[in-house]
C-alpha cells in the first residue's frame, strides 16, 4: 500500500515538474514535495519510522532512490531555467554592435599649467632651481623687503586685497620669493617662482585681478645684463619655437637698479596693431634689472661681493602669445568649450 503510494507520488512529481518553467514555479514545486514539514515526499519517508526492519530496507531504499531521481531532475531544470532566464535578459539587454560608441571625455592640463612646465623644463636645464612661496603674504616681504617702505608711491601702483589679519596681503607679485630664497640658500643662486598673483585692478582683454607670474633671479659675482638678455632670448625662441623679437627700454622697479623693460612683438597681429598690444605692435612683456642693493641686504647677501639680476614676467599673457588668445579673461572664464581646444 505504502509502495504503490510512493510510485504515485513520483509520478506526480515528474508531471508537476515538466510544468515548472520559471524560478517561481520551481521554487513552489521544491516546497510541494520537499519542505520542511508540508513536503509530501518529506512526508513518506518520516512515515517510514513505523515500519519493520524487513520494510524498512525495502521501502526506504525504494524512497531514496525516487528522493535522488526526482533531485536530479530538479539540477536540470534549475539549470534550464537559469538558462532560459538568461537567454530572456540578454535579449533584452542586446547590443548592437554597429551603433557608434560613446566617447568618453578625458581632462587635460589647462594651458597655463601646460606652459608653465615647459618654461620650468627649459630653465631646470639652464640649471635654475623651481621656488614656490605662500600665496598669503606679510607686507615685509611682499613691500617693504623688496626696498618698498610704506610711504613709497608704488605702492599706489600695486594696490592688492589686505586680509584681516593686519599687516598680511595677497600677493601682488611673486618677487617676497627672491627674498626667502636668498635667506634660505644664500649665494650663488639661479632660481625661478611660479606662482599666482593678485591685483586690485579692472579687468580687460589684457589685465585681470588675478593672474600668474613667473618670478627669477641669477646672482653670482660677475652677473650684469648680457647674461639675462641672452637668457631671455634662449627661453622665448624655445617656448615659441621661432626667432621672437625683443627689445629693452628703460623701466622703473624699486627692487632694481638699473631698471629696464623687456617687450615681446606681438604675436597675435605680427606687430601690426591690435587690441592685445593696444595698437603699438609690441606687448609689455616683463619688468627687470639688476638687484637693488637694499634687497641683498634684505635677503642676507652682502652687495660689496654679489651682484646679479631679477626679473618678473607674467605667464598668463606669455600662454596668450603664444595661442593667439585675444582676451585675458578666457583663461579664467572656466568655459569647457574653449579649453577643450587645447587638449
Amino acid at each position: 500500500m505504502l509502495l504503490e503510494k510512493i510510485k504515485n507520488l513520483k509520478k506526480s512529481a515528474l508531471s508537476d515538474l515538466e510544468k515548472v518553467f520559471d524560478e517561481k514555479s520551481f521554487r513552489d514545486f521544491e516546497l510541494k514535495y520537499f519542505a520542511r514539514k508540508t513536503g509530501l515526499l518529506t512526508k513518506i519517508l518520516r512515515g517510514l519510522s513505523g515500519l519493520s526492519i524487513e520494510e524498512k530496507k525495502k521501502i526506504g531504499k525504494f524512497s531514496n532512490e525516487i528522493k535522488r531521481e526526482i533531485e536530479e531532475l530538479m539540477k536540470k531544470k534549475k539549470k534550464e531555467i537559469e538558462y532560459l532566464s538568461l537567454k530572456k535578459k540578454l535579449k533584452k539587454e542586446k547590443i548592437d554592435l554597429t551603433l557608434p560608441g560613446q566617447e568618453k571625455e578625458i581632462g587635460s592640463l589647462h594651458p597655463l599649467s601646460t606652459v608653465q612646465r615647459e618654461i620650468e623644463d627649459i630653465f631646470l636645464q639652464m640649471g635654475f632651481q623651481i621656488l614656490t612661496g605662500p600665496e598669503m603674504e606679510s607686507e615685509y616681504y611682499n613691500f617693504e623687503a623688496l626696498n618698498i617702505p610704506s610711504y613709497h608711491p608704488a605702492r599706489d601702483m600695486q594696490d592688492t586685497f589686505y586680509m584681516e589679519e593686519e599687516g598680511t596681503v595677497l600677493r601682488t607679485h611673486t618677487s617676497p620669493v627672491q627674498i626667502r630664497a636668498m635667506q634660505d640658500y644664500g649665494a650663488p643662486l639661479k632660481a625661478i617662482v611660479p606662482g599666482r598673483v593678485f591685483r586690485y585692478e579692472a579687468t580687460d582683454a589684457s589685465h585681470d585681478n588675478t593672474f600668474y607670474q613667473i618670478e627669477g633671479l641669477m646672482i653670482d659675482k660677475e652677473i650684469n645684463l648680457a647674461n639675462l638678455k641672452a637668457i631671455m632670448q634662449e627661453v622665448l625662441n624655445r617656448i615659441f619655437k621661432k626667432e621672437v623679437k625683443l627689445r629693452f627700454r628703460p623701466g622703473y622697479f624699486p627692487f632694481v637698479e638699473p631698471g629696464l623693460e623687456l617687450d615681446l612683438g606681438c604675436l597675435i597681429c605680427e606687430g601690426k596693431g591690435c587690441s592685445v598690444c593696444k595698437q603699438s605692435g609690441w606687448v609689455e612683456f616683463m619688468g627687470a634689472g639688476m638687484i637693488h642693493p637694499n634687497v641683498l641686504k634684505a635677503g642676507k647677501i652682502n652687495p660689496k661681493k654679489w651682484q646679479g639680476f631679477a626679473f618678473g614676467f607674467g605667464l598668463t599673457r606669455l600662454v596668450m602669445m603664444k595661442y593667439g588668445i585675444n582676451d585675458i579673461r578666457l583663461l579664467s572664464g572656466g568655459n569647457l568649450n574653449f579649453l577643450k581646444q587645447f587638449n
